[in-house]
Formats: structure tokens, sequence, C-alpha cells
């Protein structure tokens, strides 16, 4: 049974981050760590994550020097893995418990080397309130104009990172998006395992919630990232902006 590293970046989810990290112990596939790495200021936070750190050793708290975002929280965290593959999972989303069983001995029979899932979306009351249908997405232009991965579903075995050099970028949001680009712009493919594995939180402070600050790393994902010009930049951001609200 191989090991999964799965990395989790904390900020300001006090009020999810335990029910998340719980999903992961209670794995019916126990050969995992959980990097969980605190990215905030606040230190009530941490101490209450200490505690939550002595409920399995094998979670493994990781303290950054200052505030660096998501992202680079999750380089930090794969830079400190010791797994054949890496799992992501944000603080406030949980995983039903046969999901890393399930999904390994699906991309294990398959020879994959990436995977994600279907996912339910959930209110910040875990009701779920819709769901997401995973497909197979095989190259670029499966995803420019819409991303439909869930963070949260994938797993990625650790070598294909390290040996491409490949890094989530400093963007507020979208830079899950980059990194699944960076990714399918060396030919991998992201495998389809239709099934709903994890419970994605529509969590209403979050992040990914705030349109301006979408638009805006929208651009820079087309702009700085694929090195697309303004308009095309522009255009692609349009067809993304109008996916989303397709889907919502």
């Amino acid at each position: 049974m191989d090991l999964v590293s799965v990395i989790i970046p904390y900020y300001k989810k006090r009020n999810f981050v335990k029910r998340a990290i719980i999903s992961v112990l209670n794995q019916s596939y126990n050969n995992l760590e959980i990097l969980l790495i605190f990215d905030d200021t606040n230190l009530n936070d941490f101490d209450f994550l200490k505690e939550i750190a002595k409920l399995d050793k094998r979670i493994n708290l990781i303290k950054n020097n200052k505030r660096l975002g998501a992202g680079l929280s999750r380089n930090v965290g794969i830079e400190q893995s010791n797994g054949k593959y890496i799992a992501f999972l944000d603080a406030d989303d949980t995983w039903s418990q046969d999901k890393l069983k399930d999904q390994i001995f699906f991309m294990k029979k398959n020879n994959y080397q990436i995977s994600h899932t279907s996912y339910y979306i959930t209110n910040e009351k875990n009701k779920i309130i819709g769901q997401r249908k995973a497909r197979d997405l095989l190259s670029v232009n499966d995803v420019l104009k819409s991303c439909d991965i869930g963070l949260s579903t994938v797993i990625i075995e650790k070598n294909i990172i390290l040996k491409n050099e490949i890094k989530f970028p400093e963007l507020v949001t979208k830079e899950d998006f980059v990194f699944w680009l960076m990714l399918f712009r060396k030919n991998y493919k992201f495998y389809a395992y239709d099934k709903n594995l994890t419970n994605w939180t529509d969590s209403r402070n979050s992040l990914s919630s705030s349109t301006i600050q979408k638009l805006i790393d929208g651009y820079k994902v087309y702009n700085h990232y694929m090195n697309f010009n303004m308009i095309k930049s522009m255009y692609f951001l349009v067809c993304l902006s109008l996916n989303y609200l397709k889907k919502k």
C-alpha cells in the first residue's frame, strides 16, 4: 500500500478544518500522512491546530514564517511530503470514507498518473446543494474555457510534479487552474472517476467567492501564464465566466 500525502493549507477555516481532517483520518486507506500548512497570523488558531495535530501521529503541522497564500502553501507541503501520491484537500472540504481506496485502485488498475472525481457541492451547514460530474480531460483545450477539476478530488503521482518542476503560482484565486494547465502543457491527462467522493463547501467568505478577484486572476491565467495576447485572454476569460455562470 503506497503512502499518500494529503496536503491541506489552513487560513481562517476554524469552523471547518477539524471536520476535514477527521474525514482524512477516517479513510479506509490508512497509509497516509497529512501535511497541514498553517498560513495565518492568528496564533490562537495555531494553538487550535496543535491540539488537532495531537489526534494522530500521521498529522504533520507546518507553520509558514509569513502569509504565502494557498498555492504557495501547497508547494511547501509538496516539498516536505514523503508519499508516492499527492492528494489535495481544502480545509473546508471533506472526503467520503473510501475516497482514497477507490480512487487509487482506479488509478492503479488503469495505470493512470492523475485522476479527479465527481463531487457534491454543499453549503456551510453541510447540506448538498449541487454536484459536478467529472469527465476525462485529455488536452489543454478541454479546460481552457471551463475548468471542471475539483481541487479536493485530485490525486497525482508526486514524481510528475518533481520531474517537471511544476509549482502552484502566487495567485489569490485560480492558482489550481494554472497548476492543471501546466500539467496539460506537459501532455499529462486527467482521468475521471465518476463517483461523488468529495463534498466541496460553497463558503460565503471563501477567497474563491470574490468575483472581482476571480476576474483579475482569470485574466492573469491566460495573459501571463498561457502567454495569450490581450484580446485572446479577454475572449477566454469571457468564456470561462459564462461557463461558470451556466454551472451555478
